[in-house]
């Protein structure tokens, strides 16, 4: 069953919104998506815009979601792997620097 494509904005608004767009595969995503909107076949429309078919369908659940705003990749940011106590005693000893006797090294 195809995804249905949200309507609030029409294909050549889509495409005027790419043009300016700072992310080149947000951009494409929407080109992508305008050229489904205008009645293209999911294939085809992902073809022409450079990308499988389930990367259209991706970003048409994002766009559905958020718009234009859900687009843009987000900035992807690991999650720290030391605790909070972790992460101050880490902070701790580097602020605190070596110490030649203790250490062994002078940096």
């Amino acid at each position: 069953m195809a995804l249905a494509i949200r309507s609030d904005m029409s294909a050549t608004e889509l495409r005027r919104w790419a043009r300016r767009a700072d992310d080149p595969r947000a951009a494409a995503w929407a080109f992508a998506i305008a050229h489904a909107l205008d009645g293209l076949s999911r294939a085809e429309a992902a073809r022409l815009a450079g990308m499988e078919r389930q990367t259209l369908r991706d970003a048409v659940a994002r766009y559905n979601a958020e718009g234009v705003e859900g687009l843009p990749d987000q900035p992807r940011r690991r999650r720290s792997k030391l605790t909070e106590g972790g992460q101050a005693s880490l902070r701790a000893l580097i602020l605190r620097g070596p110490d030649r006797e203790r250490d062994g090294v002078s940096a």
